[in-house]
């Protein structure tokens, strides 16, 4: 039987770095999501919607419900982190844009290791995910 010891089995490099990126995200993702309901539901900041006005909303679709509260679509939602209800979405657009991270960490070893094809993959992976976050790139429904 011919063993060839030149094979590794296991993750690559990359492949370790891009999962503890991943990891890290991920953690302080759910810390920020828990941090900010908590302050959300102690009422230690005061929410944009008052919680026993807020089941009147429900029945809305989500363009009346923007216009009617005037509240601004896209990224508009940074300039209302003064109220509780808006602070979690910090938690959520962090775990949303995770991946353009953990491909941006990898990019520096496709070029140290002069991997030309999975240095352009990576690079076009973090500008097609970066202008789909932007809203430059929409569709349809959403």
């Amino acid at each position: 039987m011919n063993q060839d010891n030149n094979l590794s089995i296991g993750p690559s490099p990359e492949q370790v770095l891009y999962a503890n990126v991943l990891n890290k995200g991920m953690l302080i993702g759910l810390i920020i999501l828990i941090v900010t309901f908590g302050l959300y539901v102690l009422g230690v900041v005061a929410p944009f919607i008052p919680l026993e006005k807020l089941s009147s909303y429900w029945h809305m679709n989500v363009h009346d419900y923007l216009t009617q509260l005037n509240i601004p679509n896209g990224w508009g939602w940074l300039t209302m982190l003064g109220y509780a209800d808006f602070l979690n979405f910090i938690g959520v657009a962090l775990l949303a844009g995770i991946t353009i991270l953990c491909y941006s960490a990898i990019i520096p070893s496709f070029l140290e290791k002069n991997d030309k094809i999975y240095l352009v993959l990576a690079v076009l992976e973090v500008i097609v995910l970066m202008a789909a976050a932007s809203g430059l790139v929409s569709g349809g429904g959403h």
